[in-house]
């Protein structure tokens, strides 16, 4: 079973930071239900192969030397959490936000993203 914290890491460098098709996918089966709710500005996707084209599409549309780092604390209760990033070239984030997760059974059942304004 996966903590909370370490999910929050796993989504954010294994899945949404990770350029290599085979391990993202790996990951995305290991940490995510396979009914897994992400939400974000564009609207809400569900399922592996839904979340799976997500970080596709983000990865495929940014320059290669953009990447995630966290970008603050993380916040961590018994089946939530919440982890703040910022993606872009080391040291000049293009974009800030947070991610909210809720977990069922050891993984990430629903995720939240919000940019900041």
């Amino acid at each position: 079973m996966h903590t909370v914290t370490d999910l929050l890491t796993a989504n954010l460098y294994e899945v949404f930071g990770n350029r290599d098709p085979g391990s993202r996918r790996a990951a995305i089966e290991r940490i995510y239900t396979e009914d897994i709710v992400f939400t974000d500005p564009e609207g809400v996707s569900t399922g592996w192969d839904a979340l799976e084209e997500k970080a596709r599409t983000l990865l495929e549309k940014v320059p290669t030397d953009f990447r995630f780092t966290e970008d603050g604390r993380r916040y961590a209760g018994p089946r939530d959490g919440a982890l703040a990033w910022a993606f872009g070239p080391d040291g000049e984030p293009a974009v800030r936000g947070i991610d909210v997760i809720t977990v069922r059974d050891g993984r990430i059942a629903t995720l939240l993203t919000m940019f900041t304004v």
